[in-house]
């Protein structure tokens, strides 16, 4: 299975590490608290505007503020909960990794890659504004669209790092034994993309972003949307992550899938 489900599984395995450092591959990938957080709900409010109305910023806006006061306790930054507080919420220039990680939907939607970086973008601005914030949306977006249309490992690094200048050529082991807790763009995504390079398949993407330490859900959501492009999730772990799914998220992803044809 192929499509969002990857950025969704990552969260969901990532979930019960995000604040209890792991620098070892070897964990149980679901647990009896495994569950879905900000990332997921963020990845699906995405989702559920590319089908209302992929051209409205409104409709972005509107989702991203239903979806998360409809799970208020999703684990969100503390601005973001701020801004999704507002009547009439404005961008508040963060440079977080919020953007990158609910940016799949949108390398799924495009049929070129300039219409995904321009839907990244989009996705990012009503929030994440800073520089920062919107490269890390569109490097993802930009890795998962060429993992989708079949290009090379190589390709992919070479274009992210020509485009948006991040350091791939950094090993894991180089970087694991240093790496701590890091929510900006600049400290996370880079890493993250490491994690799928230096993958054999998505579950080893996902232990490779787990085993960093940092911040693992999101960081295993960022990794996993790019592999789950590039490989199948395996249907065990597609399972699980859809039965931890409630039915409003469940829907989302259904129609999403169905619409656009991604899995």
């Amino acid at each position: 299975m192929k499509g969002i489900i990857g950025a969704i599984s990552g969260d969901i395995i990532g979930s019960t590490r995000e604040f209890r450092a792991n620098k070892s591959k070897d964990f149980n990938l679901f647990t009896r608290k495994s569950t879905f957080t900000d990332d997921t709900i963020m990845t699906l409010a995405v989702a559920n505007w590319l089908c209302e109305n992929k051209d409205s910023k409104e409709v972005l806006i509107k989702n991203l503020k239903y979806y998360g006061n409809l799970y208020p306790d999703g684990g969100y930054g503390g601005r973001f909960k701020q801004w999704l507080r507002q009547d009439s919420p404005e961008p508040y220039g963060s440079w977080a990794n919020g953007s990158a990680m609910r940016v799949s939907p949108c390398a799924w939607v495009a049929n070129t890659l300039e219409e995904a970086q321009d839907l990244a973008y989009t996705s990012a601005i009503v929030t994440h504004n800073h520089p920062e914030g919107i490269k890390g949306a569109l490097a993802t977006s930009d890795a998962i669209y060429l993992a989708r249309v079949g290009a090379s490992k190589d390709e992919i690094r070479d274009h992210i790092e020509v485009r948006y200048e991040y350091d791939l050529s950094r090993s894991l082991d180089e970087i694991r034994p240093y790496y701590s807790f890091d929510v900006s763009c600049k400290g996370s995504v880079p890493e993250s993309i490491i994690c799928f390079l230096e993958a054999q398949d998505y579950e080893d993407t996902i232990r490779n972003a787990v085993s960093l330490g940092g911040d693992a859900d999101t960081q295993a959501a960022i990794a996993g949307s790019i592999a789950s492009a590039y490989w199948e999730v395996p249907i065990n772990i597609a399972y699980k992550t859809i039965h931890r799914l409630d039915y409003r998220l469940l829907n989302v992803l259904i129609d999403f899938e169905e619409k656009f044809n991604s899995y």
